[in-house]
């Protein structure tokens, strides 16, 4: 078993699309901090958003860079089962290094609710005025994006 990168950005795109929670980390007077939340791909952006208020708003204010994780998968793989280093878990990742832009503009507010709506439901929704200035958008511009399969054998659905 062996760690593979990925290198293709449609089969990196499709890992990310299939996960429905990323970790950002970020770092607040050096001291690091990791949320899970709730996401949208959007080209070379990721797309994020929260309450305008609270640890992790002031953090972003202070220091804009972010890292974010997303994995899929966690089924064990051994090479021999009586051996301890030999075991690995069947996953899949992707890092994007990126710079966080606070989004104020309504109708981007908007066009990026619907974005984070369509990762995890087919439906259309509508969004009231309050619910689209009170919300905070967080968009991520990608600037280092990676993905590595572990525990692969020859050849697996990410690297076919």
């Amino acid at each position: 078993m062996r760690t593979i990168n990925i290198e293709d950005r449609a089969e990196i795109e499709k890992i990310i699309k299939l996960c429905k929670t990323c970790y950002v980390a970020m770092s607040e007077n050096d001291s690091p901090y990791v949320l899970p939340m709730n996401f949208a791909l959007d080209g070379d952006a990721v797309i994020l958003h929260s309450d305008q208020s609270g640890r992790m708003w002031k953090t972003l204010h202070k220091n804009p860079k972010v890292c974010i994780n997303w994995t899929q998968g966690e089924d064990l793989a051994w090479q021999d089962v009586r051996v301890g280093c030999s075991y690995r878990v069947k996953s899949v990742s992707v890092l994007v290094e990126g710079k966080v832009e606070i989004i104020d503009d309504y109708n981007e507010k908007e066009r990026c609710l619907h974005l984070l709506m369509a990762q995890y439901s087919d439906r259309k929704f509508k969004f009231n005025a309050p619910a689209v200035k009170n919300v905070g958008i967080i968009k991520v511009h990608i600037e280092k994006i990676s993905a590595k399969e572990f525990g692969a054998k020859a050849v697996t659905p990410w690297n076919r």
